[in-house]
């Protein structure tokens, strides 16, 4: 794995501890400016409705675990299981794309209860 691999996967980690710490200010640094966010539930939303949408302001998870951590050029795909604060769990598949050291573009793919 390149130097540069290896940084962009440790972005990927500080994201998701950064999610389950709830601490969006974190996150915005390592954002484009023109970042963008899809799922299922969203369509290619802007920076700033990631932050309105995406980010609860009450604690929903205790723990993300990153099954895996797959660098591929200017990606990083990344498989993990989410568990609730309210006893569920699930897992997703995002792919993560990068513009240097950034985060440029999140999709989502939902999987299924566990």
């Amino acid at each position: 794995m390149s130097t540069l691999e290896t940084a962009r996967c440790d972005t990927v980690r500080r994201l998701y501890a950064a999610y389950v710490a709830q601490h969006p200010d974190v996150v915005g640094p390592m954002l484009t400016s023109d970042f963008t966010f899809s799922s299922p539930r969203d369509d290619h939303i802007d920076r700033d409705q990631y932050f309105k949408h995406c980010w609860p302001r009450e604690k929903v998870f205790r723990a993300i675990h990153i099954e895996h951590l797959v660098p591929d050029r200017d990606e990083v795909i990344v498989g993990y299981r989410a568990e609730k604060m309210d006893g569920g769990s699930f897992r997703n598949v995002e792919m993560i794309r990068f513009t240097g050291d950034r985060i440029a573009e999140v999709n989502v793919y939902f999987g299924r209860n566990v």
